[in-house]
């Protein structure tokens, strides 16, 4: 059984440490908290099995609201309410809360154990039978944007206001960061949502075409054209035009899209006359558009037209306490999906003329196990949410009817990442704090973990730590590892 991992929260110094060195002493991986705001600060960045809170925290959180947020990130996790306050209402609001169990001080360890053994069996037992998925607080998402990390909370707000407005926006954010979905949760929230939503991505066009397919041709125009054609602003009119990987743009046309944005007016080609638009442009880029201007490869006063109000999408790795959140979104999208084709695979066996065919199957209730979850946060994710929707949909195909996804299902990349470093409890004394020796530290744990995981191979504890071989090499030296071999 894989090592469980427990976050206890408990703001009496004593008992917390007592209580952690004998769950220690069981084979539990324990980290510590000293306040509600500390333990929540580190749920949204390890996925733990098991989390054991007092009920009164000194500070603003209490164990309710710790437990409410573990529960809200990790639906499958263990929560234990510890009180020296308990009552019978208090034990019934920690179960409504989604406590596991209440246990009220002084307690005896041996208590607390049958507690914490009695909880892991019967999720285990849950996890053979059925998914407990809660549904996404819409809070937490913008047509279909999930996440509820500080940065898309101030997205949302940011989608919100500016989606009233006809301005001009250019969406900036790597490849997979969903710059297309912030485009058409723009649209769908504005007063133009009636009207056409028109995407084109300018990078996958070739150059000699983009400009007919943006401005549309009349019949002769060029080779091919046998038809006069509208444009795709054209086709947008009174709507909203996405135009992706706009920094791929040549120069010519770029000349081109400027006069457009700025006269409103688009000319067909092979054609003396103008047509009047009424277009909302979404532009977007994963290219450093600024870059770009001062290297003289993109207009700077198209970039200033297109760049009217900027919305930037951040990487997933910037925002790891969403992944939850995101994995809970795609398994119920992708168990729906394998229920229907579950249920067209029974009807296409069945007899179409049986008065009395079998039933739906029912949709079934995916589920992760929280190793396999601590894999997915520790991934770097280069493809961003992308890359995070291909895998998941990945290990969904090859569950091979199970309900909960193993670490074994996930792609050999994320696998490879392993189940992220465990976390290290790093209290501050009264006297201060040894942060460059405490960094050291950590440094050297985490290198030496990563070699032992990969058989002292550099090249893979490199690839596992994210870094070029001959960088860990000089960190090896540094850390003045004697069993170094450039």
């Amino acid at each position: 059984m894989a090592e469980k991992h427990v976050l206890l929260v408990e703001d009496e110094a004593p008992l917390r440490e007592a209580v952690a060195e004998q769950l220690a002493d069981r084979g539990f991986h324990v980290e510590q908290a000293a306040s509600g705001e500390q333990a929540i600060t580190r749920l949204g960045e390890f996925a733990f099995d098991i989390v054991i809170t007092d009920l009164r925290l000194g500070g603003g959180a209490d164990g309710t609201q710790v437990l409410e947020e573990a529960r809200a990130l990790y639906p499958d996790i263990i929560g234990i309410i510890i009180t020296g306050f308990g009552t019978v209402k208090d034990a019934v609001e920690a179960i409504k809360r989604g406590a596991s169990d209440f246990i009220q001080k002084p307690f005896q360890f041996d208590e607390l154990l049958h507690i914490i053994s009695s909880a892991l069996e019967q999720r285990r037992l849950r996890a053979e039978n059925a998914y407990l998925r809660r549904q996404l607080e819409e809070r937490y998402r913008f047509e279909g944007i999930v996440g509820k990390s500080k940065v898309m909370k101030e997205l949302f707000e940011l989608l919100e206001t500016v989606a009233q407005t006809s301005s001009t926006i250019l969406v900036t954010g790597e490849t997979g960061t969903g710059k297309e979905l912030v485009a058409r949760a723009i649209h769908h929230n504005s007063p133009r949502r009636a009207q056409r939503f028109v995407a084109i991505n300018c990078g996958a066009i070739p150059e000699t075409l983009l400009e007919a397919e943006l401005f549309g041709h009349v019949r002769g125009a060029f080779t091919g054209a046998v038809a006069t054609r509208a444009g795709r602003f054209e086709e947008a009119h009174r709507g909203t035009l996405f135009m992706d990987e706009v920094g791929t743009m040549p120069p010519a046309l770029q000349m081109k899209l400027l006069r457009v944005i700025q006269g409103r007016e688009v000319q067909r080609l092979g054609d003396t006359g103008v047509v009047k638009i009424d277009v909302r442009i979404i532009a977007a880029t994963n290219n450093d558009l600024t870059r770009m201007v001062a290297e003289g490869a993109f207009r700077e006063d198209l970039y200033y037209r297109l760049n009217v109000i900027p919305v930037h999408m951040p990487p997933l790795r910037d925002r790891k306490e969403d992944i939850p959140l995101l994995v809970q979104h795609f398994l119920q999208r992708f168990g729906e999906g394998l229920a229907r084709d579950r249920d067209a695979a029974a009807r296409a066996g069945g007899n179409v003329t049986d008065p009395n065919p079998e039933p739906r199957i029912p949709n079934p209730e995916l589920s992760i196990a929280q190793d396999a979850l601590r894999h997915l946060m520790s991934h770097s994710w280069p493809g961003n949410v992308r890359e995070l929707e291909n895998s998941l949909e990945r290990a969904v195909a090859l569950t091979g009817g199970r309900r909960q996804i193993e670490v074994k299902d996930l792609p050999p990349t994320v696998q490879a990442a392993g189940a992220s470093i465990a976390p290290i409890d790093a209290p501050i004394p009264e006297e201060g704090f040894d942060l460059p020796g405490y960094v050291e530290r950590l440094e050297r744990e985490v290198i030496a973990r990563a070699l032992e995981k990969t058989g002292g191979n550099k090249g893979a504890a490199a690839k596992l730590l994210n870094l070029k071989r001959t960088t860990l090499v000089e960190k090896l030296k540094r850390l003045e590892r004697p069993d170094v071999d450039p």
